[in-house]
């Protein structure tokens, strides 16, 4: 992980795809969101969404599995270079959710999270605080789903 003097706005992570099938849409939906048109493909074809719809926590689910994923490998590269990786603190939250189109059974969502802003905090001045805007985009190239995230990161030597 990078510390707040590594991190730019405007800087890219791309987090990884994930393809959505009907029994992932299904296994999810049967645990944590058992609503008709995410467990029955006739009840999601009747539906709104005109298809087996994945629930939106579901999407969310994958985004932070890749995020995460996304961090213990830049952790695994900066230690493999010798460096000491950044550990990052906790989220004070996220704003701007935002699922923009239906997530289908077929469909692949690649996420992708660009830096909007960083500042020193002033409570906690040997942190640094960073705003991302988390993305998903189908395999059409249509945003799917969206979060502006904040996250405490540590600033170099602290």
């Amino acid at each position: 992980m990078r510390f707040f003097e590594d991190i730019e706005v405007g800087q890219r992570r791309e987090l990884g795809s994930f393809t959505f099938t009907a029994d992932s849409i299904k296994t999810f939906a049967r645990q944590f969101d058992p609503q008709r048109f995410h467990l029955d493909e006739e009840e999601g074809r009747k539906s709104l969404f005109g298809g087996l719809a994945a629930s939106g926590w579901h999407v969310g689910s994958v985004c932070m599995k890749l995020l995460v994923a996304k961090g213990k490998e830049e952790t695994a590269a900066t230690l493999a270079a010798g460096g000491t990786p950044a550990v990052w603190g906790p989220s004070p939250g996220f704003r701007e959710l935002r699922w923009h189109k239906p997530v289908l059974a077929g469909d692949t969502v690649t996420f992708s999270s660009v830096v909007e802003s960083v500042r020193t905090s002033e409570k906690r001045p040997e942190w640094g605080i960073v705003q991302a805007r988390n993305t998903g985009v189908n395999q059409r190239g249509e945003k799917v789903y969206s979060f502006l995230a904040t996250a405490f990161v540590p600033r170099r030597g602290n």
